[in-house]
C-alpha cells in the first residue's frame, strides 16, 4: 500500500478582475455544459510564454487572457470560438485547441488566427479539447466531443510539424481531455475524466493499429481528471475535475502531494513553473488561478 500523499493547500495568485466578467446571456456552451447557471467565465488551457507570462483561454466567451508575474490580468484576443487549450509555438504565436474550429494558431500580437487544421478525413472533429506540443514540434489534442462511457468515442490525434492532416492515434476514449509528454516525448499520458482515470501509451507504438495503452493512475470522486502538466523531472501534475484539488505524481506514478483549492471545486488545468518549483492550478467556479509551493518535495 502507498502512503497518504502530503497535503499542501494552494495559494491564491490572480482572480479575473471584475471588469473582465462577462455579462451577456448564456449561450448554447454554458446552457449545455452548466444548465441553469450563469457564467462570467470558465478558465482553462494555462501555458507560460518565454516571459513568464501565464496565457489561459476563456472557453465558453473565446477569449485568451494574459496574467503578468505581479498577478495583472489583460485581454489579449476575443472572437468567435470557443479555446479550450494553448500551445506555445517557436515563433511565439499559439496553437489553440478549440472546441468548435478545430486546431487554430493565433497571434497574440495581432489577433490574426488561421486553421491548422479542422476535420480528418473530410470528416469535422467532434470537439476538441486539450492539446500538448512535444519536443520534436509534434501537436497532440484530444477531440472528445460528448462522449462518455456510454458513447465512448473520444478521440487522441497527432500533427506533425508540416503536415496538413492530423494522425487518428487512439479511439474509442470515454472523454479524453488533458495529455501531456514525458521529457523525452517518448511516452504519452492522457486524461480519461469520464474513466476517472489517466492512461498511458508509446508516443510511437510497435503498433500502429491497437497501440497498447494501460492505466497509469486511477482516480476516485470528483468528475474525473482534466488537465494534465509534466516538468523537466517527469513528475505529472493531475487537476482533478469537480473535486477542488490537483495531484502531482512522480516519474513512476506515486502520489507526491495533494493540493487543495481554497475556494472552488471546479479545477480544470494545471501549469508547472517555468523552474519547477511550483504549480499554477486553474479554478473555473470562482475565475481563480492558484499557486502551490512544491519546494519542499525536492
Amino acid at each position: 500500500m502507498l502512503a497518504p500523499p502530503h497535503d499542501i493547500v494552494a495559494q491564491p495568485f490572480a482572480r479575473l478582475p471584475e471588469a473582465l466578467h462577462y455579462r451577456g446571456e448564456p449561450n448554447i456552451w454554458v446552457r449545455t455544459t452548466r444548465p441553469g447557471m450563469r457564467l462570467h467565465s470558465f478558465l482553462e488551457g494555462p501555458c507560460f510564454d518565454r516571459h513568464g507570462d501565464l496565457w489561459l483561454v476563456d472557453v465558453p466567451y473565446g477569449r485568451i487572457f494574459r496574467i503578468k508575474p505581479d498577478g495583472a490580468w489583460s485581454l489579449a484576443v476575443a472572437y468567435d470560438g470557443e479555446p479550450h487549450a494553448l500551445a506555445l509555438l517557436d515563433d511565439g504565436r499559439f496553437a489553440v485547441a478549440d472546441y468548435r474550429r478545430g486546431l487554430l494558431v493565433v497571434d497574440p500580437r495581432t489577433g490574426d488566427r488561421e486553421v491548422l487544421c479542422d476535420r480528418i478525413n473530410s470528416e469535422a472533429f467532434r470537439g476538441l479539447g486539450d492539446m500538448t506540443r512535444a519536443p520534436n514540434g509534434d501537436l497532440w489534442f484530444t477531440d472528445p466531443g460528448r462522449s462518455s462511457l456510454s458513447d465512448p468515442t473520444g478521440r487522441l490525434f497527432r500533427l506533425r510539424p508540416g503536415a496538413d492532416q492530423a494522425e487518428l492515434v487512439l479511439n474509442c476514449i470515454p472523454y479524453p481531455n488533458g495529455v501531456a509528454l514525458s521529457p523525452d516525448g517518448k511516452l504519452v499520458y492522457l486524461s480519461v475524466t469520464r474513466a476517472n482515470a489517466v492512461w498511458r501509451l508509446m508516443a510511437d507504438a510497435p503498433d500502429p493499429v491497437y497501440p497498447m495503452v494501460g492505466t497509469y493512475i486511477q482516480l476516485s470522486g470528483g468528475l474525473g481528471p482534466d488537465g494534465l502538466s509534466m516538468d523537466a523531472r517527469g513528475r505529472l501534475a493531475v487537476a482533478h475535475g469537480q473535486a477542488g484539488r490537483a495531484f502531482v505524481f512522480d516519474a513512476i506514478g506515486d502520489p507526491i502531494c495533494r493540493i487543495r483549492m481554497p475556494e472552488g471545486m471546479w479545477t480544470t488545468a494545471v501549469a508547472f513553473a517555468p523552474d519547477g518549483k511550483s504549480l499554477f492550478v486553474v479554478e473555473a467556479q470562482t475565475g481563480s488561478v492558484y499557486r502551490a509551493d512544491l519546494s519542499a518535495f525536492g
